[in-house]
């Protein structure tokens, strides 16, 4: 998520900032796009949702069913308004850790993402995806996560489990038969891809162009857990 030259001297305007228990969120406006800074690290934007609605894209391609979609940070609402395009969809549950997050989709982002949340099929909950899954017990086909920046870019350092062997096994024992996990990542990190094949089947990494210029995002692509595993 990289900011192209030109968007890095044009100084934001503050609308917002926040304290949460993870520390400080700002919502600035820069031009006519928005962005959001955590604890003074970029974390995202309006501009560049390219790569969050080509992870849902890819990863329901990929699926062999689409009903359930589990849906792991809401941040602008573009992954969740590619899952809503596609009428299969009978369920998308959201889990965003910030509350202050799923207020400014609602007062904010909606004007670029649409007015995601007020779909009937939508669940959006306010939880830390990774003690959410602890006592999860639903089942679905596809599993999109754009949580922090990837499996090494780490905002929050306790994002780190969902990467790892312990929260990959978790996430492929809430993945249906034939479903897809996805991941999204600022960077390539072929470690990732190498624990993911230790643990799932056809393995895909994909690079996607942001559209605001400089290296590209990474979409990793798993299908459910070998019976093995």
């Amino acid at each position: 998520m990289a900011l192209s030259r030109e968007r890095a001297y044009t100084p934001p305007d503050r609308l917002e900032r926040c304290t949460t228990p993870r520390g400080e969120l700002q919502l600035q406006r820069r031009g006519e796009h928005l962005e959001v800074i955590s604890n003074g690290s970029f974390l995202m934007a309006t501009y560049n949702g390219a790569s969050e609605r080509e992870l849902v894209r890819l990863a329901m391609g990929a699926a062999r069913q689409v009903g359930r979609v589990l849906i792991g940070g809401l941040g602008v609402g573009y992954s969740l308004a590619e899952a809503l395009s596609h009428s299969d969809v009978e369920h998308a549950l959201v889990i965003e850790v910030e509350q202050t997050v799923i207020r400014w989709q609602r007062e904010y982002f909606a004007k670029y993402a649409g007015h995601v949340q007020d779909d009937r099929r939508v669940e959006t909950i306010a939880a830390d995806l990774t003690e959410w899954l602890g006592g999860a017990d639903e089942v679905f086909d596809v599993i999109c996560l754009d949580i922090d920046n990837g499996p090494t870019w780490l905002v929050s350092e306790s994002n780190g489990w969902l990467y790892g062997e312990d929260g990959l096994r978790r996430l492929g024992e809430v993945l249906a038969p034939g479903g897809v996990v996805a991941f999204w990542s600022a960077s390539r990190v072929d470690a990732f891809a190498d624990t993911l094949r230790r643990r799932f089947h056809d393995v895909r990494q994909c690079s996607v162009a942001t559209g605001v210029g400089g290296e590209p995002d990474w979409i990793y692509l798993a299908r459910a857990p070998r019976r093995d595993s």
